[in-house]
């Protein structure tokens, strides 16, 4: 027989009233929960964090193989090599720039220094040319004044009326000239022109292959030396015969340096004498002298143009080409000069 147990209505009631509380209760908790958790859901920050694994969650990766760790060094050192030959090339081609940049700037410097010793040298030049004609102008001036104060036509043998020395020597043509009217100043001495000694030099290397030895015997005298040779000369002669073969001082071509009173080794009696002319060293010196710039100063028949009787042993050096000229056309220096 089944027991019941009897509920108070009274019980009852109570029981009722305190499991709609619970039901209700537990309905309000899962409430919140479900809230709780949506707002979870739906935050950013709150859902990486939670979605994200932390240092510790993560997988520890494993070592690299020598093989690899070799690898990377081989790759790691090719990568070095090429950024040090990329430097290396840059920097070359830099140097190479600053290079052709100097060169550049150099080759300029040398093109504008060139124009402007070109722009130079021909200044001079002009100024020379000048210069030149100036003087020949001023030669032939005086030349014709002369001829016009005599009345007649100009005696290259008589001396210039004006005695007095001039300051600088005639230059004509690039040519120096000393004559009866043309003297030197005193303090002129320049003594024997290297020049001129080197060409005779040469002239006697070539004679000695002819079988000739020539010999210059007197070549520069200075004023105080031409001026005791003249006085002696006069004292001798007189003035009048000394004036025909020598040279007052101040007015002698040996004080220029540049004549060569020359004659032959070993035949001493031809020296300064008009026989010398007659020998063979001193044909060979009239055929050949102008090939070296010398010429035979004073020729025969010309003493009214040079102002000197005949000297077959005095020569004068004048350059090749002035030499040559004057000796193809068989004229003076003064008609060279174009002042007889």
């Amino acid at each position: 027989m089944k027991s019941r147990s009897p509920i108070n209505p009274k019980n009852k009631k109570a029981y009722i009233k305190w499991a709609s509380i619970a039901a209700a209760a537990l309905v309000a908790l899962v409430a919140v929960f479900w809230l709780y958790t949506e707002e979870k859901s739906t935050d950013p920050v709150n859902n990486n964090s939670a979605t994200a694994p932390s240092q510790s969650q993560q997988p520890a990766t494993s070592e690299d193989s020598p093989e690899e760790k070799a690898a990377k060094e081989e790759a790691a050192k090719e990568q070095a090599a090429k950024e040090k030959a990329a430097e290396e090339q840059a920097a070359k081609e830099k140097a190479a720039e600053e290079q052709a940049a100097k060169e550049k700037a150099a080759e300029e410097k040398a093109i504008k220094e060139q124009a402007s010793k070109e722009a130079a040298e021909k200044k001079v030049a002009e100024e020379q040319a000048a210069k030149e004609v100036a003087e020949k102008k001023a030669a032939e001036e005086k030349a014709a004044e002369q001829k016009a104060a005599s009345g007649k036509k100009l005696d290259a043998t008589q001396y210039a009326e004006d005695t007095a020395l001039p300051s600088k020597p005639t230059i004509i043509s690039g040519v120096l000239l000393a004559n009866k009217q043309h003297p030197l100043p005193a303090t002129y001495a320049p003594g024997e022109v290297k020049e001129a000694r080197s060409a005779f030099e040469s002239m006697r290397a070539d004679a000695l292959k002819a079988g000739i030895d020539l010999t210059a015997f007197s070549t520069y005298r200075g004023f105080d030396r031409q001026k005791e040779l003249y006085a002696g000369y006069v004292a001798k002669d007189g003035q009048q015969a000394a004036d025909r073969y020598s040279a007052r001082p101040g007015y002698s071509e040996h004080q220029t340096g540049l004549a060569f009173d020359i004659g032959e080794s070993g035949q001493e009696q031809h020296w300064a004498s008009s026989s010398f002319g007659d020998t063979k060293g001193g044909k060979w010196l009239k055929d050949n002298a102008h090939n070296y710039g010398f010429i035979l100063r004073y020729p025969k028949g010309a003493e009214n143009i040079t102002g000197y009787m005949h000297e077959s042993w005095h020569y004068r050096y004048v350059g090749k080409k002035v030499a040559t000229d004057i000796h193809s056309k068989g004229i003076t220096l003064e008609e060279y000069l174009g002042v007889n």
